[in-house]
């Protein structure tokens, strides 16, 4: 269970015993220390909630005919096509991951191969088991005639 969740439970439980103490008309002191101690659980529990991890992508600037940008991608197609294999043919890769793997320069199979499980690891922030994986299927991959 995530801690932001279970901090959020605490400050519920909190307002509960705040309704109760109400119900009761038991002293004030016990409903404000319980607001208050439900406001802290909630404010920990959002201080403690997952970070959402952006990644931004730099593109270069796009060239202002369309059709060169399209002839332009067609001959960058045509020339890297029958050398390099793509990243997403490596059993584990998607879509996303390929580009996370481009934007750190990591553009084909052959790349992948020779790149470094532990740092991969650390930049992707994933487990090394899951990049010796993708490393050694880019491997087998590059390795087949």
């Amino acid at each position: 269970m995530r801690s932001d969740y279970a901090l959020y439970t605490v400050a519920i439980i909190f307002f509960i015993i705040t309704g109760v103490v109400l119900a009761y008309q038991v002293e004030y002191m016990w409903t404000v220390a319980t607001v208050v101690l439900g406001l802290l659980f909630i404010g920990l529990g959002y201080s403690q909630r997952p970070k959402s991890m952006v990644t931004t992508i730099e593109t270069p600037l796009a060239p202002t005919a369309p059709t060169t940008l399209t002839e332009e991608k067609s001959e960058t197609a045509m020339e890297i096509a029958p050398t390099a294999v793509e990243l997403t043919e490596v059993k584990g890769i998607g879509e996303k991951r390929a580009e996370q793997l481009k934007t750190l320069g990591i553009n084909s199979a052959e790349d992948l191969a020779k790149a470094s499980a532990k740092d991969l690891a650390v930049k992707l922030k994933v487990s090394p088991k899951i990049t010796e994986r993708w490393i050694k299927n880019a491997k087998e991959i590059v390795e087949k005639p």
